[in-house]
């Protein structure tokens, strides 16, 4: 059977790790909030009514194009680009070619960075084979002007991060959405894990910590994985509404 994604590809591990997945999204939220196209999410309403649950039906679009057979990865691209579609008609004009672009290299970039902190670097050969699948997706979706390689593609992620960001209202708005979602211990943590996650333009527009107490922390992440713990590991940091869709995330390593 062919699949959009290699069985024995590191886009698998990486999207079948739950805690990787997480912090995916934990550096892609801190981002977005600083996105010039920002106000697209408050035009639908969805993300800032609801930030946790908008999380995992996007994870869900993600992970059917990374573990199913093509033609269904190719039709779950089908539907977001139907679904965007459909969004740009109501209001009127398109969503930038640029802000798309700005999704798909939050993906690529949190997927590396989200890797690496809980577990190793990527092999050269590794962040090709990530970037490659990701390029497929964007031009599945019509994205335009996709760098064709890592090499380019990391100039080009950093003009759209000197390009791209500001902060404003919206920035705002959505962080106070995230307090509110998660507590003020949780949502302390989640600050932390951005610091440790984001590149330089994003932290310099953020009020994150200087010096995250959670960098300090990471090897007893470690130790509890070696251990078969990180269900405990799991219980302790998320709310306990969300704990089972979480867990769900986790998929079997090939």
């Amino acid at each position: 059977m062919r699949y959009f994604v290699r069985e024995d590809s590191i886009v698998r591990k990486i999207w079948g790790d739950a805690d990787v997945i997480l912090l995916i999204f934990a550096g892609g939220a801190a981002e977005f909030a600083l996105n010039r196209a920002v106000d697209w999410l408050f035009y639908t309403g969805k993300l800032p009514a609801d930030p946790i649950g908008r999380l995992f039906s996007t994870v869900k679009y993600a992970q059917e194009i990374v573990f199913m057979p093509n033609e269904r990865a190719v039709a779950a691209i089908n539907r977001m680009r139907t679904i965007h579609g459909g969004v740009e008609k109501s209001r009127g004009y398109q969503i930038p070619d640029w802000a798309y672009r700005d999704v798909l290299y939050m993906l690529i970039d949190y997927s590396e960075r989200a890797f690496q902190l809980l577990h190793r670097p990527l092999t050269n050969p590794e962040r090709e084979e990530l970037y490659d699948t990701f390029r497929r997706v964007g031009e599945g979706m019509g994205v335009p002007k996709i760098p064709q390689n890592y090499a380019d593609w990391q100039i080009d992620r950093q003009l759209h991060l000197d390009r791209d960001l500001a902060h404003s209202p919206f920035t705002d708005k959505l962080f106070e959405r995230y307090r509110e979602e998660l507590g003020n211990w949780r949502y302390g943590l989640l600050l932390q894990a951005q610091s440790l996650l984001v590149p330089k333009p994003v932290q310099e527009r953020l009020s994150l910590p200087d010096r995250p107490v959670l960098a300090s922390m990471l090897w007893l992440y470690k130790v509890l994985e070696r251990l078969q713990l990180r269900s405990l590991t799991q219980r302790i940091l998320l709310p306990p509404a969300y704990l089972k869709q979480v867990r769900e995330l986790d998929r079997e390593p090939v």
